[in-house]
């Protein structure tokens, strides 16, 4: 658990941090990895080492500058930062080592499809993370209703966007990693998900009944 729920749920959440520090520090290794990785292998020019810097860019820096989430135990950024780092390595060194792209996988269906993905999960995420951060002030850690985009269909918008960019990143990758970290981040964020709509129903009487927890019309 983290965020609201870590806090209001854990008797020892002594030790905080910021949440913009502990959102860099943890996904930092995210993108230095790889790029450490692609300095290793000598080479900007192929495909891999492309969709590697592209594709974890935003995580590791646009949403961490833009955050004003609550504070985070400093124990969950730690393990963050450990799965982030092993996962970096993963990505990388099977896309740079393991994985040979021909000159024609960029008109590949799959990668063509899987791109369009990323980004329109990338799109879903960052206008629903604005929709979040737009709620409050700064400093503000009072609890409301997200309205507009897809809050109107479900609890956990922001998720739903980042678990249909790692699935677009799989697809454009077609690597076993990216699968298993598609499947992981689907999994652990709709466990969340759920959480997170499970606080709504419980501290809004007037939370929406028709919405879903995260896959519009679904779920």
């Amino acid at each position: 658990m983290y965020g609201k729920y870590r806090l209001e749920s854990s008797s020892d959440a002594t030790v905080l941090i910021p949440a913009k520090v502990g959102w860099g520090v943890q996904e930092l290794p995210s993108f230095v990895v790889p790029a450490l990785l692609i300095y290793q292998s000598g080479s900007l020019d192929t495909l891999g080492s492309k969709l590697l810097l592209f594709l974890f860019f935003h995580r590791t820096w646009i949403y961490g500058y833009l955050t004003r989430g609550r504070p985070v135990q400093i124990a969950f950024v730690l393990t963050s930062f450990l799965f982030c780092t092993l996962n970096g390595y993963l990505q990388g060194h099977n896309l740079l080592y393991c994985t040979k792209y021909e000159d024609s996988w960029t008109t590949d269906f799959r990668f063509l499809f899987g791109i369009l993905l990323f980004l329109l999960g990338m799109a879903f995420n960052i206008h629903s993370d604005n929709l979040l951060r737009n709620l409050r002030e700064p400093g503000d850690f009072s609890y409301k209703i997200p309205r507009g985009g897809l809050f109107e269909y479900v609890s956990a918008a922001n998720y739903f966007g980042e678990i249909v960019e790692w699935f677009g990143y799989s697809i454009a990758t077609w690597t076993y990693p990216a699968f298993a970290f598609a499947i992981f981040s689907a999994l652990y964020l709709g466990a969340h998900a759920l959480q997170r709509h499970r606080f709504y129903l419980e501290k809004f009487k007037e939370y929406p009944k028709s919405r879903k927890v995260l896959i519009p019309l679904l779920f």
